[in-house]
């Protein structure tokens, strides 16, 4: 993400419909995941400027890790007040082998180049019957200028994130899209964008909405978390998926 990306950020994670929808099914199926042992150590790899932290320090006890590659977030998840971060890249993580209990990364494999390394990175970080909990953005007829300025390499389907998650050797626990019931006005708006292509200088669209949208957004989203928690949603603008890290076999 460029300079101007992180600012933006800062911005408008805490109340951005958006923003405020991908962290409340984040929390929403940890908390249905999560192993049930304490102290949980719980990693936000790529946590950006740190809206996501703010609320995993809630739970109780539970000792709370930032990631990013980016120095410009870490320092705006500093101003929030966290201490346990660490600059660098889910492809070769900085932290032992069976560290983590729980792991989060909302919207940032599609930015790897090698996401099956990544992913086989979370996995040795993990402790056995950990939790990863994954967003990316879905389906690649959906790739416009807001994935270029983004810097992501690709967008998934639900079916190509299950067998990324196999291949790296977690077993699948929850996997849905998400934003289903305004998927049809992102499709419109990412044709639109398409007829009028700026190639030389991408944007990120983040549509501006007012006080009242922007609340019927975040009612909209919890409404569809709620269906989700229950249901696989069969299409959106997000695929979701918790996965978990199995317990070895036991010998003989």
């Amino acid at each position: 993400m460029n300079p101007q990306g992180y600012d933006r950020m800062r911005q408008l994670e805490d109340w951005y419909w958006w923003f405020v929808a991908r962290r409340a099914a984040a929390l929403r199926f940890a908390a249905d995941f999560q192993p049930r042992r304490t102290p949980l150590r719980v990693l936000d790899a790529g946590c950006g400027t740190g809206a996501l932290l703010d609320h995993l320090e809630r739970w109780p006890d539970v000792e709370v890790y930032g990631l990013d590659f980016s120095g410009q977030a870490l320092a705006y998840t500093r101003q929030r007040g966290h201490c346990r971060l660490v600059q660098g890249d889910l492809t070769c993580l900085p932290f032992p082998d069976g560290t983590f209990d729980v792991i989060t990364a909302l919207d940032v494999v599609e930015h790897i180049r090698e996401d099956e390394g990544a992913l086989r990175e979370v996995n040795r970080v993990l402790r056995p019957g950990g939790v990863f909990l994954v967003s990316v953005p879905a389906f690649r007829f959906l790739w416009g200028p807001h994935d270029a300025a983004l810097r992501h390499f690709r967008r998934y389907t639900a079916g190509e994130i299950a067998a990324l998650m196999r291949r790296t050797g977690f077993r699948v626990s929850k996997l849905t899209y998400l934003l289903a019931l305004l998927f049809p006005a992102f499709v419109a708006q990412r044709l639109l964008t398409k007829l009028r292509p700026n190639a030389e200088n991408p944007q990120a669209q983040l549509i501006r909405v007012g006080k009242l949208l922007n609340r019927f957004l975040i009612g909209l989203q919890g409404l569809e978390l709620a269906v989700a928690r229950r249901l696989s949603l069969p299409f959106g603008a997000t695929v979701f998926c918790v996965a978990q890290k199995p317990f070895p076999k036991p010998h003989g």
